[in-house]
């Protein structure tokens, strides 16, 4: 008897291989040349594998087309491989045939975040090519003229036309910024039909209908009827014998009308709905399959509609339409997509039977199925919704090598998952090992494993990042003595360059160190001595940053820093010092020597500043290196390489001293630098030639630097130029030797002379910088002296630059064909020096006198009327200095009110420097009056009617107000911020701080109001402003400002305690006094005394997590610490971080008590329960506190798993337990039982063939088929193993349970005869 038609392809198995699965990277099939990602291909042939039905003509051939579709319900978006092929030609259509369009603003916002993600990566290309060109240009300079004008020549081309391209992508970039915030809209006078089958996602929905007589009926959206569109599509699906792409388009047509009609779903009439639908997905084209699936999941609408789908018999539909082979790629995606739609549903997650979801996890742990990512990428959604469904389901396993094998794109979301679960003691049940965060270890502690896996390693270096980068990943670390850790940093003594390398890396990531500036150099072998870099920095320069960063800290909290410390000191535990100490003994590599050298030094100057000092002082003799201080004896070599270690340490970390601005610790420590440190700075950065020098050296060196010599710039010496400018020209002696007995002042200036066309035409690059710092040292020299003003005010030079600023002005009568000041000479050329060189002369009164008599400052006014040249009003106000009382502030005050959004935005960051600057220490000094004005301009600014200028304010507003004298006069100004709402609330904040704003907010009834909402609802706010912050600012992908000018007031939010109201009021002893009677801080510690063992109630951990940090932020002010004392609520705070079993409760505690540090008081009662704080040299505490042990800050109660009875959800009527009567039949089911086995496969196999052979009848049977249905919900199948089981039943099977055609199935099954079938 010939076998019967099957569910799909042929069920005759390969002899070496039964289960052949195409490879996911074939692209050969002629019937899978697509992709589709939101919608379906087009149709071009019948399919092997197709469902033979009885009313199969009415769908005609497989190929209909699906729609392109956006976001939809059960859409996802993940970097999954590419499954573009081949196209057919002949009559088939392209892909974007059939399209449609999907909810219009997701689809606008989704293209223009990808358009400005296009644009920042070709801005980054850019700019790495123009960082290129300027570093071989640099090399091109140290060479003669002569032999490298050619070369520079074309490097110099190169770099104009990265800068050029820079400016138009930046511009463009910004364009679309701008229309993405506009509201768009949609034409509505196209047809729907056409912008269906032309592809264009943004055409409007207009509807043009067609009847089976041809009529055609055109409506607007506006107009039309849903229901009668409804019915009248579902009419026409009734149609039997047309083309797939007849049905196709009637399923994007109700796709269409549910986008525009969103409420039309829930009036539904299922019982024909659910019918048209069941046709479709028994249809035997793939893309009348794909069409009805994803009707279907746009129909879905509550959970109740969600068991009227599943009442369709669609969770069998499903898994039979996964098990298909990797060439129905169209109809699989569309299925996923389909049980994706589940998650967008409220507890949707819940009605997933799992049988379906044990599908989806063969699908995962498939290698090579193309739908692996995009399965595991379910699974991680359904893990976090409901972590035990997954676990039922088998789903640990395939998302556990998935983080092992690093080829999964999305890591650090699996990552997440993992993480979500370990928090909670609950969900940690789940996990069943408790060991699964520790998959991606095992590629660097296997040296096999490691070897040529380099972009294995980089994503899970990525995701063991994440996990350091979060509380429930430390204490997961944590078990059995960090033993996860220990092996990861022992892998360094693996002979593996590449993984050694990327461990280094890890560890600078996950310590938050920024390599310096000049590591790139280091690295590259050159000496520490060489640096030009490290010197550049002024001593008043360090100064300043000290004094601002020092005043700063009093009132920022960075918890990024105390966290550090953390991960630094168990680092430490784990023995980090000795094992990059042996590697730099070990290693072979001079660059992966420097490199360890560099973190060594880095990880020593850390531990120095914020650990405690038993921790630190151990660490910095480096006892690992001179365990045998007399090893040198015995071996000259080995001492040789000891001493040239400890002697690179030392030399890095006295670098890292004189450039401390590089590390984000040091920067936020109040650790002023000593005198010897400033002594050298000084003297490094001090001019190298003395003023007091003789005639005969003097001449010697303006010979040298052959200005006097050759009119060839190409050919002087800068470096010696700028000496001889900073040292001997000091001297008025000297300078007026240079005027009158020398060419070397005149060549000097009439290179910067405009017409000469020597500055103004060199290129704009990196390198042709030194002419402008030359330039500006020459005009600051020049103002020194009566004799050098004098000479500098009759020189051509001024005169010059006011001609060519005149020609930006219509009614200055002068006018060029090429000004100087054009757009694109001022990109490409040094041109935009100018304005530097002018910004030298407006920071001297003399050099104001200048400006004015050859009208530049009037050249200036018509600058700044300019509409269509924003780039010259930055480039004027971002170099003019606005120190001195002139016209200059008048021309900054109109650009704050009159001028476009974004040049007032520009103009208000440029207040910042002079809102913050130092107080002065004389009480005449000026200083404060320039601070004072520029207060004054930022309250105006608060009134702007654009809200990012009010907010860019605010941010510079409460940075002045670190300072208490700035504060006090910001309050004097009394501003209104009621209007500004959140934004302004910070500002009124700090006024708390001070008596004086005290009594203002109090006069204005803020005080008790604003106490009341903190009370009432602000500390469980405050709550999610802080995690949001510290998961920012620990993610590898926040954002980086935008821009220089951006960066001081960016770098702040991120990580940063926001201001508390209780931490702002207790400042005062008025705050204090309010405090202690409104009886706040006692109902906090009650909470925290009461709850602080809370593992399970979310919305009471919320309110004890807003009690600590009202708590921390009370007792972290000296005039607050007191209330500590009173309530003890530090021991419990100190019991719920060493003993809560939620990890995140265990990391507020410890932040809260890092705050508590910083105040003495609090320092000493934490003091007195064994906790040690760091202090800097004076003794006051940093705010960085740890246990006495690490064991006990980690210690993690064992979880203890509780049987819990959950309602499996199974698949829809299963069958009733059958008698044995039939042993055949029994045999099948032992048979596909045995499939599960690997060992008993292949037996099992044949068996199964032999019994279809002898007994087709057998797998035409509903019940069988049923009971084989449930063996796959209850165990673990490979994705082969199941298709070849489905493919052994008729195809008939599935239409009899779909439309519940089986009523003569018992019959037929009790009329089979039983023989016993012979084994093989």
């Amino acid at each position: 008897m010939a076998p019967s038609p099957t569910l799909g392809a042929s069920t005759t198995p390969t002899p070496g291989n039964p289960f052949r699965q195409e490879r996911a990277g074939s692209m050969r099939d002629t019937d899978d040349g697509h992709h589709l990602k939101d919608g379906l291909a087009p149709p071009s042939r019948l399919a092997k594998d197709a469902r033979s039905l009885s009313n199969a003509s009415m769908f005609g051939p497989r190929g209909a087309s699906l729609a392109n579709t956006g976001p939809g319900p059960g859409s996802f978006s993940s970097n999954l491989k590419n499954l573009n092929g081949a196209r057919h030609t002949g009559s088939r259509p392209e892909l974007n045939t059939f399209t449609s369009r999907e909810d219009v603003h997701s689809d606008e916002v989704g293209a223009s975040e990808r358009r400005q993600a296009d644009f920042r990566d070709k801005i980054s290309k850019e700019i790495k090519i123009k960082t290129g060109s300027e570093n071989l240009l640099d090399a091109l300079l140290q060479k003669p003229s002569k032999q490298s004008k050619d070369q520079r020549f074309k490097v110099e081309s190169e770099l104009s036309s990265s800068n050029r391209k820079i400016a138009e992508l930046k511009s463009q970039l910004e364009e679309e910024i701008e229309r993405s915030k506009r509201p768009s809209t949609p034409s509505q006078n196209q047809s729907r039909l056409s912008s269906l089958y032309r592809g264009s996602p943004l055409r409007s929905p207009s509807r043009v209908d067609v009847l089976s007589d041809g009529e055609h009926i055109e409506t607007t959206p506006e107009a039309e009827s849903p229901t009668f569109v409804l019915a009248e599509t579902l009419q026409a699906l009734e149609v039997e014998g047309m083309q797939p792409d007849y049905y196709v388009s009637r399923a994007n047509g109700l796709v269409e009308l549910f986008k525009r009609h969103p409420t039309l779903k829930y009036d539904l009439a299922w019982s024909i709905f659910g019918l048209r639908v069941q046709t479709m997905l028994l249809s035997e084209s793939r893309e009348v399959v794909a069409a009805g699936y994803r009707v279907t999941r746009h129909a879905i609408a509550d959970r109740k509609s969600l068991q009227t789908v599943r009442n369709l018999h669609t969770d069998s539909l499903v898994i039979l339409s996964l098990v298909k082979e990797s060439k129905a790629t169209i109809e699989r995606e569309q299925a996923l997509k389909f049980i994706r739609a589940f998650l967008d549903i409220k507890d949707g997650v819940k009605e997933l039977s799992n049988a379906v979801l044990r599908t989806v996890v063969s699908v995962a742990e498939h290698p090579e199925d193309r739908l692996r990512n995009m399965a595991i990428l379910t699974l991680t959604e359904i893990l976090i919704r409901d972590g035990a469904l997954v676990k039922d389901a088998g789903g640990l396993a395939p998302l556990t090598d998935a983080l092992s094998d690093g080829t999964y794109p999305g890591s650090e979301s699996l990552v997440s998952a993992f993480l979500y679960l370990a928090d909670a003691p609950q969900l940690r049940n789940i996990l069943s090992s408790g060991r699964e965060l520790e998959a991606p270890f095992s590629a660097f502690t296997d040296p096999l494993a490691a070897h040529g896996h380099e972009e294995k390693l980089k994503v899970n270096a990525r995701s063991i990042a994440s996990i350091l980068n979060s509380w429930p990943g430390l204490f997961t670390l944590a078990a059995k003595g960090f033993a996860t850790l220990r092996s990861l940093i022992l892998s360094l003594s693996h002979p593996e360059p590449f993984a050694r390398d990327l461990v280094l890396d890890l560890l600078f990531d996950v310590l938050h160190i920024k390599p310096p500036s000049w590591t790139s150099s280091f690295l590259a072998g050159r000496r520490l001595t060489t640096y030009g870099r490290v010197t550049n920095i002024k001593p008043d320069q360090m100064e300043q940053q000290w004094q601002v960063e020092s005043e700063d800290d009093a009132n920022r909290v960075n918890l990024i820093d105390q966290y550090t410390a953390l991960v630094l000191a168990i680092l430490v535990h784990c023995r980090l010092v000795e094992a990059l100490s042996d590697l730099i003994e070990e290693a072979v590599d001079p660059s992966l020597r420097r490199k360890t050298t560099l973190l060594l030094g880095e990880v020593l100057k850390l531990s120095n500043y914020s650990l405690p000092s038993g921790v630190s002082s151990n660490l910095q003799a480096l006892p690992s290196l001179m365990k045998n201080p007399y090893q040198g004896i015995e071996d000259d070599s080995l001492g040789a390489s000891v001493s040239s270690i400890i002697y690179q340490v030392d030399s890095v970390n006295r670098t890292l001293y004189r450039t401390s601005v590089a590390t984000t610790l040091t920067m936020n420590n109040k650790i002023k630098p000593d005198n010897n440190n400033n002594q050298k700075t000084a003297d490094s950065s001090k001019p190298r030639l003395s003023m007091e020098m003789d005639e005969i050296h003097f001449r010697s060196l303006l010979v040298e630097t052959q200005v006097v010599s050759t009119v060839n710039y190409l050919k002087w010496k800068w470096d010696l130029i700028l000496d001889i400018i900073e040292g001997p020209l000091l001297n008025p002696k000297r300078l007026d030797e240079a005027i009158k007995a020398t060419k070397f002042l005149k060549r000097l200036v009439g290179f910067y002379r405009p017409f000469k066309y020597r500055f103004s035409n060199a290129r704009n690059t990196k390198p042709n910088q030194r002419y402008v710092r030359v330039g500006c040292a020459l005009f600051r020299c020049l103002l020194q002296t009566n004799e050098g003003v004098q000479y500098l005010t009759e020189s051509k030079l001024l005169r010059q630059l006011a001609e060519c600023l005149a020609q930006l002005d219509r009614m200055s009568g002068l006018t060029s064909t090429s000004p100087l000041f054009a757009a694109d000479r001022v990109s490409e050329t040094m041109t935009s020096g100018y304005f530097t060189l002018l910004g030298a002369l407006s920071s001297d009164a003399q050099g104001l006198v200048m400006l004015a008599r050859w009208r530049i400052l009037n050249m200036f006014y018509r600058i700044i009327d300019v509409q269509d040249r924003a780039d010259l009003i930055q480039l004027l106000l971002g170099n003019m200095d606005f120190s001195i009382d002139s016209h200059l502030r008048v021309m900054l005050s109109k650009t704050l009110t009159s001028c476009p959004k974004a040049i007032r935005i520009f103009s208000t960051k440029i207040l910042r420097k002079y809102a913050t600057q130092d107080i002065p220490t004389n009480s005449q000094d000026t200083a404060s009056d320039v601070a004072y004005w520029a207060i004054r301009l930022l309250v105006t600014q608060l009134y702007d009617p654009e809200v990012e200028v009010s907010e860019v304010a605010v941010q510079i507003l409460q940075e002045a107000c670190n300072r208490k004298p700035y504060l006090e006069y910001v309050v004097k100004c009394r501003p209104a911020l009621d209007h500004l709402g959140e934004i302004g609330a910070p500002l009124l904040l700090r006024f708390l701080s001070t008596s004086l704003g005290y009594k203002y907010l109090d006069g204005l009834d803020y005080i008790t109001q604003e106490m009341d909402d903190w009370f009432l609802g602000r500390n469980e706010k405050y709550v999610t402003l802080v995690e949001a912050s510290l998961s920012q600012a620990l993610s590898h992908e926040s954002e980086r400002p935008k821009s220089i000018v951006d960066e001081p007031l960016l770098r702040q939010q991120l990580g940063i305690v926001p201001p508390h109201f209780y931490r702002e009021l207790t400042r005062t002893m008025e705050g204090c006094k309010l405090l202690k009677d409104s009886g706040h801080f006692e109902e906090f510690a009650s909470t925290i005394q009461n709850f602080w063992s809370e593992s399970e109630d979310a919305e009471t951990m919320l309110k004890v997590k807003g009690c600590l940090w009202a708590v921390g932020n009370v007792g972290s002010m000296e005039l607050g610490a007191p209330f500590l004392e009173v309530s003890n609520v530090v021991r419990y705070i100190i019991m719920i971080a060493e003993g809560s079993d939620v990890m995140s409760m265990r990391g507020t505690a410890f932040f809260v008590l890092g705050l508590i540090s910083r105040s003495l008081h609090g320092m000493e009662i934490l003091v007195e329960h064994g906790w040690d704080a760091a202090t800097d040299q004076n003794g006051q505490s940093l705010g960085y506190c740890l246990p006495p042990s690490l064991d006990i800050l980690f210690s993690i109660r064992p979880a203890v798993v509780e049987s819990t009875s959950r309602t499996r959800i199974t698949l829809k009527a299963l069958p009733p337990a059958r008698d044995q009567d039939d042993p055949i039949e029994a045999r099948v089911v032992s048979l596909v039982v045995d499939l599960g086995n690997t060992v008993l496969t292949k037996r099992a196999i044949g068996e199964l063939h032999s019994i279809r052979n002898q007994k087709p009848e057998l797998f035409k049977s509903v019940a069988v088929f049923r009971r084989v249905m449930y063996i796959f919900e209850c165990h673990r199948f490979r994705l082969p193993v199941m298709r070849f089981v489905i493919d052994m039943f008729d195809k008939n099977v599935m239409r009899q349970i779909v439309l519940e055609e089986e009523a003569d199935d018992e019959d037929e099954s009790q009329s089979m005869t039983a023989q016993p079938v012979p084994r093989t």
